[in-house]
């Protein structure tokens, strides 16, 4: 009797379960008939809508990255500029009175050079004044060196007399590459020291100024240097044969070094 109830009672959940599936079948259909494929076109327009918004917001994301990336950038470029406007203040400071003046008749020259159709009716009276000034003419700016850099390659009875261990792999041509880049670093420096200031770009303005105050130090004025930062190939470089070849360089005598604050002098030495 039991098994009779709990078999009808199965069949009316199975009854009930059907019906409501064909209800919602139904359902299903009202809607397809309501809502036409016409409509399925709007839902594409929505959707590529949503997508550019996305894109538009993935946009913005990216670029609120990039410029908060380079807040730390511009903080370091404006301290620089604060940095080099107070050289530049305590320079001014320093000039000369005579100097200034000097610097005056200069902004009149290139003001007549820019705007040429004033400078005939001023012709007489700027010919005055630069007859005044010329007892105190500008000093000339400094010539480059005129020696290049030495270049004092190594023999190959040199490299031979050295020891084994400090010898290692190196090679005569590799020794005598290194001397080559090292020369044109010293020409480098040497060109930057002597450029007029109006060439120099701004951003080698901070080098510029480091590398003249080394120049004028006691044991390396009127040499040829190159800075340890200044070391970038392409054949020396700060790897583990560069190191060896300073260090053989040095034995041989061809530079000594200096420290200069942060700054690792190399100083070049001339033939014996």
């Amino acid at each position: 009797m039991d098994s009779s109830k709990n078999a009808g009672s199965s069949l009316d959940s199975l009854m009930s379960s059907f019906n409501a599936r064909v209800l919602q079948l139904q359902e299903l259909v009202i809607a397809r008939n309501m809502y036409p494929a016409s409509s399925i076109a709007d839902l594409s327009a929505i959707d590529a809508a949503v997508t550019a918004m996305e894109l538009q917001v993935q946009a913005i994301k990216d670029r609120f990255r990039e410029e908060t990336e380079a807040i730390p950038k511009t903080k370091k470029l404006i301290n620089a500029s604060l940095q080099q406007q107070k050289k530049l203040q305590n320079m001014s400071f320093h000039i000369p009175s005579q100097m200034a003046d000097r610097m005056t008749l200069s902004n009149s020259e290139t003001s007549r050079s820019l705007f040429p159709e004033f400078s005939g009716q001023d012709s007489a009276s700027f010919e005055a004044l630069k007859h005044d000034v010329e007892p105190a003419a500008l000093p000339k700016e400094k010539k480059g060196r005129s020696s290049p850099p030495p270049m004092w390659f190594v023999t190959g009875s040199e490299l031979d007399s050295l020891s084994s261990y400090m010898r290692g792999r190196l090679t005569l041509e590799k020794v005598n590459a290194a001397i080559t880049d090292m020369a044109s670093y010293a020409e480098a420096n040497a060109q930057l020291i002597a450029a007029p200031n109006k060439k120099i770009s701004e951003n080698l303005w901070k080098k510029v100024l480091e590398i003249r105050d080394i120049a004028a130090m006691e044991g390396i004025k009127g040499k040829h240097f190159f800075l340890e930062a200044d070391i970038k190939g392409p054949s020396l470089k700060l790897d583990n044969t560069g190191k060896a070849i300073l260090t053989v360089l040095r034995h041989l005598g061809r530079f000594n070094e200096s420290r200069v604050g942060h700054h690792r002098v190399f100083i070049l030495h001339k033939p014996h």
